[in-house]
């Protein structure tokens, strides 16, 4: 990828924004919509504070836009402390079996309910009814995995929330074009950050999901006792977004800064990070042998502003964080990300989607006519006919190159 220095303002939050509760996130509702009064379990997934809660809030006001009544809608926010006593799952079970009606369809959401010890057993006897439709919120992948995939395996669908795309930040902002992509990676893409206009209010809030997913989401459930480890983890894969990094070469960056640990401490580290929705992995896909590769994983982090938060802004970063913020539309949109070999050369993205295959390279600029063929080269060398992109921030017209098209990359994320 092309790197170049581009000199960003810090930090411009728009004062003129709107309450984060008002933006419609219209692709998780129709998700949400294409599911409802299906015997399936809808389970709502992603980091601390993206929008999961505020996303079932909308869909419940949706449901009674269509006509439901109140009383077949029984909401549990489990992080309340109003319902301390239902993280019993027998207590959680007798409370929402009473409120059900006999002849009605019933609406449960149960927000963070991985805060409930064995809430499977609740969620498997409420599933044997045929007049509820379950729908749990859950900030940690323990709420898939394990014996309690294998219990509900066949019976759910994972709905994957990730914070604000550009183009729901967009919805909430004044700003356009190339000061409308500054402003996202410069501020933050969680919900709640469009209502803070102070730089230092910004900070302590995103430190809060910081410490929050640490202590509760990583340490508590991966059972870590080194919270220094866990940190230097952190910073390395926020460092390295968008390089090829491998377990051993974190364990050899953090033995050189002279905190020797063993291979499994750094993998139980990477897995709660993984688990916790604070960063993703891309696997490598070989394009020509049409083979998933084993080795040489990239990881993205879940929202740039965090990684500032970390790392600071650094104006020689750019092109990784254009790249990191590709990659979480391109899952946004409903892919399997990979990164692509190509004999010798790598595509940034391979997307498959059902049967639908398509190729994306990312650059900041390929004004530049080496530049431009070096990003070409690898995407020319693929002889199949599924579309391929290039991505830059260049402001010219979308253009074509040997069928590649070449796309401005805000408009291509407003799409």
């Amino acid at each position: 990828m092309q790197i170049i220095e581009i000199i960003f303002v810090f930090l411009h939050l728009n004062s003129n924004t709107k309450k984060m509760d008002t933006i419609a996130r219209p692709t998780y509702l129709n998700q949400l919509s294409q599911w409802r009064d299906k015997h399936v379990i809808k389970i709502i997934t992603g980091i601390h504070r993206c929008g999961k809660s505020t996303l079932m809030a909308q869909f419940q006001q949706q449901l009674l836009d269509d006509g439901v009544n109140k009383k077949q809608i029984i909401a549990i926010n489990l992080e309340d402390l109003a319902f301390e006593n239902l993280k019993d799952y027998r207590e959680l079970y007798q409370y929402i079996t009473a409120r059900m009606l006999p002849d009605k369809m019933n609406y449960v959401f149960l927000d963070e309910i991985q805060s409930v010890d064995m809430f499977q057993k609740a969620i498997d006897s409420l599933f044997l009814k045929e007049n509820v439709d379950i729908y749990l919120t859950g900030s940690n992948a323990y709420l898939l995995s394990g014996e309690i995939s294998t219990l509900l395996s066949g019976r759910y669908i994972e709905v994957e929330v990730l914070p604000f795309s550009v183009k729901e930040y967009q919805s909430a902002t004044e700003a356009r074009g190339e000061q409308l992509y500054r402003d996202y990676i410069n501020s933050s893409s969680f919900p709640y950050t469009i209502n803070l206009s102070a730089a230092t209010d910004l900070r302590q809030y995103l430190q809060g999901i910081y410490s929050t997913v640490i202590l509760k989401d990583i340490m508590q459930r991966s059972r870590l006792q080194d919270s220094d480890i866990l940190e230097r983890v952190i910073r390395y894969l926020a460092d390295n977004i968008g390089n090829v990094t491998s377990l051993k070469s974190i364990a050899d960056t953090l033995t050189s800064n002279g905190r020797k640990c063993s291979p499994h401490t750094i993998e139980n580290c990477v897995n709660g990070l993984l688990g916790s929705f604070m960063f993703y992995s891309a696997s490598r896909y070989d394009v020509h042998g049409k083979e998933h590769l084993r080795v040489g994983n990239k990881y993205y982090m879940v929202d740039i502003g965090l990684r500032n938060l970390l790392l600071g802004i650094r104006p020689n970063d750019f092109g990784h964080i254009l790249e990191n913020v590709v990659y979480l539309e391109l899952r946004r949109r409903g892919n399997q990300v990979f990164v692509g070999k190509v004999g010798k050369q790598e595509v940034d993205f391979v997307c498959l989607n059902g049967e639908d295959t398509a190729y994306y390279q990312v650059a900041l600029t390929t004004r530049e006519e080496a530049t431009l063929e070096r990003e070409l080269s690898p995407l020319e060398s693929i002889k199949d006919h599924y579309p391929k992109y290039l991505l830059t921030l260049d402001a010219d017209p979308m253009s074509s190159h040997n069928g590649i098209k070449k796309m401005n990359v805000v408009d291509w994320l407003l799409q």
